[in-house]
């Protein structure tokens, strides 16, 4: 498969750490049974009167309170059962019998190896299994093979993934596990180190046992408590180192937690170097993609070690990121290093890099006894191929980072409009509004009002006009013609208002029956009735 090809068909990367919500919509009652979308013992239940709406109810908003109590947890929410139960359709493929099938058939070609036993559910991924094992004529030596699917993040071409993970045995530096064997092929890779009874850093600080499942060791642990200062010290440095040298090879990484660094006496070992080559995401993904100035696998390296840094120091994870205020510390220097990364501040500005933080007076002084010189030679093409997977993977999480900042922003926009505050001044604007509305309109009725009344007066002043009529034959006969008709009477004025009634307005005299008069006389005209004249004309000259 060529760079940046895309996967075969029917082959879905998924990016597990993608946290996962639900909502508990409603119930139904089946068979005498309330069946809701979360079947635990928590709220408590209801013997007699359970199927009571109202029982019913205030069962789903405890069970909704304690679903979002699991799916905010950091490391519930990456749980398998968890994932299964909120997205069975994504999360149905049983991975650890893939797992023992790419193991066996590798078996067959590296016949030394034996399998001594499953170490189950001791990791936090879901796609990611472990084995104990040994070497035939080696019975005594215990070694821990991992298995794990292919990432979301896998950039490299096949032939580039198999070589760069090949190459991971040829790593040599004091601060590396070392691995014994390491293959890839187009689906997953296999990795096999030497296993360690002394456990990671994360089970120093929570006092747990190796071969433990992650959420018995790590969930809920019974006693807190922080490193000693020399150690916080000590084994900060010692990673800071690997940091760098990382950096400066152009190796991305992006995978550091405190059950990636295994402890080899008094030593810090960073694991899982295979992890950016395969494209696995990182276990603090849904913190650090919160944040847009983290947009570099060096600054997601750097606020991982905040994290680190804050578990070594107070012996658990931050609760909530960025962090406010910090507990009293072993040092001053210490809560100095938290606060150039875990802040407000420090997310907004970005990460300082690795080699300020090793100038820092935290690790500054401390010094290092190894002297184990490091060897990882890579080849200018692969290191070329590492370089433009690094871009990809940067790219895609500054995607992510934009589509959730674009989302937090509608929601902050909802729940603003959706706020009491928010509702009680929309009803407010609604009212004065409203009150304008009818203002306006009544202003406009009052005005039609007066404008017709102004109409109506200035008619009745005006001079009456009618259809042209006959022009009379001359001014001499006009005595003869009957003058029109009187127009009728106006109507007696009312009588005098009595003190105890308001005084009404006078009637406006009736214009329209005047006009009715005239118009019938001037119809009703017949030429007829007028009477002959005699006519003497004396225009004609005289001749005497």
């Amino acid at each position: 498969m060529a760079f940046m090809e895309k996967p075969p068909a029917g082959k879905v990367l998924l990016d597990d750490t993608v946290p996962l919500t639900a909502q508990i919509e409603a119930s139904q009652s089946l068979h005498s049974h309330t069946i809701s979308t979360l079947s635990l013992p928590l709220p408590p239940k209801k013997l007699i009167g359970n199927m009571e709406r109202e029982f019913i109810a205030e069962r789903q908003k405890g069970l909704q309170a304690y679903l979002d109590v699991i799916t905010t947890h950091h490391i519930l929410s990456n749980c398998e059962l968890v994932k299964k139960f909120l997205d069975p359709n994504s999360y149905s493929v049983n991975y650890t019998e893939i797992a023992l099938q790419h193991v066996s058939m590798f078996f067959r070609s590296e016949p030394k190896w034996e399998v001594v036993e499953p170490l189950k559910d001791i990791g936090w991924r879901i796609r990611k299994k472990y084995f104990l094992m040994k070497i035939k004529n080696q019975p005594k030596e215990r070694l821990m093979l991992s298995w794990a699917d292919l990432g979301p993040d896998k950039y490299l071409s096949d032939k580039d993934l198999q070589y760069a993970v090949k190459l991971l045995s040829s790593c040599s530096h004091p601060y590396i596990y070392k691995i014994t064997f390491a293959t890839a092929n187009e689906s997953s890779a296999l990795v096999i180190r030497p296993f360690s009874e002394k456990g990671t850093l994360k089970d120093l600080i929570y006092k747990g046992k190796p071969k433990d499942p992650f959420l018995k060791k790590y969930c809920n642990p019974k006693k807190i408590q922080g490193l000693e200062l020399q150690q916080i010290k000590t084994y900060g440095r010692q990673i800071l180192e690997v940091l760098k040298f990382l950096h400066e090879k152009g190796f991305p990484y992006g995978h550091l937690h405190s059950a990636n660094v295994m402890l080899d006496g008094d030593t810090c070992k960073l694991l899982d170097l295979e992890n950016s080559l395969l494209g696995l995401p990182s276990f603090y993904r849904s913190y650090f993609s919160q944040f847009r100035k983290i947009n570099t696998l060096e600054g997601v390296d750097v606020h991982c070690f905040g994290h680190l840094l804050y578990e070594m120091t107070y012996g658990r994870p931050p609760d909530t990121i960025p962090v406010d205020s910090f507990p009293p510390a072993p040092s001053v220097f210490v809560v100095s290093v938290l606060e150039s990364i875990l802040t407000c501040e420090a997310m907004k500005n970005g990460m300082p890099t690795v080699s300020r933080l090793l100038q820092m007076p935290l690790f500054s002084d401390v010094l290092l006894t190894n002297s184990e010189k490091p060897q990882f030679k890579i080849p200018t093409k692969l290191k070329e191929a590492l370089k433009t997977s690094k871009e990809c993977i940067e790219k895609r999480l500054t995607e992510e980072q934009k589509l959730i900042h674009q989302h937090r922003r509608l929601t902050r926009a909802q729940s603003h409009h959706g706020s009491e505050e928010e509702k009680k001044k929309r009803k407010i604007l609604a009212r004065k509004k409203s009150k304008r509305s009818a203002y306006e309109s009544g202003e406009e009725h009052s005005a039609k009002y007066s404008n017709s009344n102004n109409s109506a007066g200035s008619g009745a002043s005006s001079p009456l006009t009618s259809p042209s009529s006959p022009t009379p034959p001359s001014t001499a006969g006009a005595s003869l013609i009957p003058p029109a008709p009187p127009p009728p009477p106006l109507p007696p004025a009312a009588p005098p208002p009595s003190t105890e009634v308001p005084a009404q307005p006078s009637p406006q005299p009736d214009v329209s029956a005047s006009r009715g008069a005239l118009l019938s006389s001037i119809q009703n005209f017949q030429k007829g009735t007028l009477k002959k004249t005699q006519t003497c004309d004396y225009s004609a000259p005289r001749i005497s």
